[in-house]
């Protein structure tokens, strides 16, 4: 009788999975090594048997009836996750066997789940998403200082109760650590982002000759959008991603404000792609400063749609402001736009360096006043975009797709649960985009 294939249960919370593309593409990498896997999330929408995008991954949802804003939603929304999350496992465990658990923050709760099983002899791995406390410094005017300690308590058990950490770039690895004392050798960097396949073209492909060929600049005068008729349509800038208080999704609202005062509208608009708790407040801004014909929002795009916006636009934005959250975070938009070989004008971050190097041009703050004029300078420089737009396919390419990071993390789930296969061995961790290199 063949031996049956090893059962790794993912747990995320703080969305649903089919809404999750990095958890969609690990249960896609295990599928392909010849795993079995079973995912425990909030329940979305519908009540997929099978997650979409996998051939066979078994969702477990639960109902999240605590959802809001404020210390106390937040800790009846956490409190009841560990609950039902533990429950569906157990629950789990009864039926099947399971070799391994793999967590995904925030919140960081589930070091208590990691401690069952490392007594009962199984792997636990914890895959840290987010920056608790910084994500709680960047979301709150005045932080508890109880509240902060409690997260960073709650963070370094999450890192010390794991058999192994995967984080998602290299400062987050450097955390682990130094502020969460983990061996080296249990912390792998796994990046996130689309795979080759799904960028839709192989790297070096040409983008769309709108793209290449822009109309030259207009006077500066307002023209509507029937003017385009015939001609060449405006260029489009873009934002995708998700629209929270932290992101200041605002600050790309506003320096379209000032972009219409440098350049008109004839030439250009900027669409806004994600949700999140802050789209509301944000179309409200927009109308109230009368830029509805400049700025378009899409809402939640499906893959095939965030494929299709982003090959059809000539500039992508990130106005993540200069906080610590930001500085040592990268962003999946980033990796997702030079993906498509686009230029990106973002704030001048740790993290976004090292990603993106010199297929993006950066500001010091991200002020509107800032990433209008270098959105007009790009705007006005087709030659300096094409370079741009090389530099990144190429990142993509060699570096950044899904396609180098699944051996990472099969690499890391092969020596947990098969550590006598031939060859799997402690990696040398190499991480991306070091200080020598952020031009590159």
């Amino acid at each position: 009788m063949p031996d049956r294939p090893p059962h790794v249960v993912i747990v995320v919370v703080n969305l649903p999975a089919e809404r999750d593309r990095r958890v969609i593409r690990q249960c896609r990498a295990l599928e392909e090594a010849g795993y079995r896997v079973t995912v425990i999330c909030p329940r979305g929408s519908g009540d997929p048997g099978v997650l979409p995008g996998t051939e066979r991954t078994a969702v477990r949802p639960f109902r999240q009836p605590f959802a809001g804003s404020g210390v106390l939603s937040f800790a009846a929304e956490f409190a009841w996750a560990l609950v039902a999350v533990t429950g569906r496992l157990l629950a789990l465990m009864l039926r099947t066997r399971v070799d391994a658990v793999q967590t995904c923050n925030p919140p960081d709760v589930f070091w208590i789940v990691g401690l069952l099983l490392r007594a009962a002899g199984r792997p636990f791995v914890f895959d840290h998403h987010d920056l608790s406390p910084e994500l709680y410094e960047c979301k709150t005017d005045r932080p508890r200082r109880g509240v902060l300690r409690l997260l960073r308590i709650f963070e370094k058990l999450s890192w010390r109760c794991a058999s192994a950490v995967i984080a998602t770039n290299q400062s987050y690895r450097d955390l682990a650590i130094s502020r969460g004392g983990c061996d080296p050798d249990r912390v792998v960097v796994v990046r996130n982002g689309p795979t080759l396949a799904e960028v839709g073209g192989p790297p070096g492909t040409s983008p769309p000759a709108a793209r290449q060929n822009p109309a030259p600049r207009q006077n500066p005068a307002h023209r509507p959008a029937s003017a385009w008729r015939g001609s060449t349509p405006p260029q489009t800038i873009v934002y995708l991603g998700v629209i929270n208080e932290q992101d200041r999704v605002d600050l790309a609202v506003l320096a379209a404000e000032r972009l219409v005062e440098l350049r008109g509208d004839a030439d250009w608009r900027l669409v806004v792609a994600g949700d999140g708790e802050c789209l509301p407040p944000l179309r409200r801004l927009t109308e109230d400063r009368g830029l509805t014909d400049v700025v378009r929002f899409t809402g939640w795009l499906e893959p095939d749609q965030v494929n299709s916006l982003l090959h059809s636009a000539s500039i992508a934005l990130q106005p993540d402001p200069p906080t610590r959250m930001a500085e040592l975070s990268t962003m999946a938009k980033t990796v997702e736009y030079l993906g498509r070989g686009l230029p990106v004008v973002a704030v001048d971050l740790l993290e976004t360096r090292r990603t993106a190097g010199a297929a993006a041009s950066y500001v010091p703050t991200g002020s509107p006043d800032e990433l209008a004029a270098e959105l007009d300078r790009l705007l006005d420089d087709p030659d300096r975009r094409a370079g741009m737009r090389d530099i990144a396919r190429r990142r993509f390419a060699d570096q950044l797709a899904w396609d180098h990071q699944a051996r990472s993390y099969i690499d890391l789930w092969n020596r947990l649960i098969r550590p006598d296969t031939p060859g799997n061995q402690p990696p040398t961790p190499t991480p991306i985009g070091d200080t020598s290199a952020l031009t590159t």
